[in-house]
């Protein structure tokens, strides 16, 4: 990794566990945990519309993802186990690169949300 001047002149913002996440693929902005609740019993009952395989994040998967978060809002994603990097450094980079929040990560399955900017169906509890 280079010296920490270097790394903030790049631009990369240092999340906890010391990963460097490159600027705008972060999730917009944090849920508090009544909605993060909210929305995992909404997506209890959903089948994962996603597979994340072992070519892990690709443009194609990232396209998909929102084409998907456009037309649902709320969408499970399954995590392969030979996709390359963690399950959580995964769902984390595809919230990222599609502006979604991450809900929840449990097992290999993640929880996207994004809410459609115009008529979103799901309210979120404040």
């Amino acid at each position: 990794v280079g010296n920490v001047a270097s790394v903030i002149a790049s631009g990369f913002v240092c999340e906890r566990k010391m990963r460097l996440v490159p600027p705008n693929t972060r999730p917009m902005s944090d849920l508090t945990g009544k909605q993060r609740r909210y929305l995992r019993a909404l997506g209890q009952r959903l089948a994962a519309m996603l597979h994340v395989g072992h070519d892990g994040v690709t443009d194609a998967v990232v396209a998909q993802a929102d084409a998907q978060l456009t037309a649902h809002e709320l969408i499970k994603v399954r995590v392969s186990e030979n996709a390359p990097g963690s399950r959580h450094d995964i769902a984390a980079e595809l919230a990222g690169r599609t502006r979604a929040e991450l809900a929840q990560v449990l097992g290999r399955t993640a929880l996207l949300y994004r809410a459609r900017a115009d008529e979103p169906t799901i309210v979120l509890p404040s």
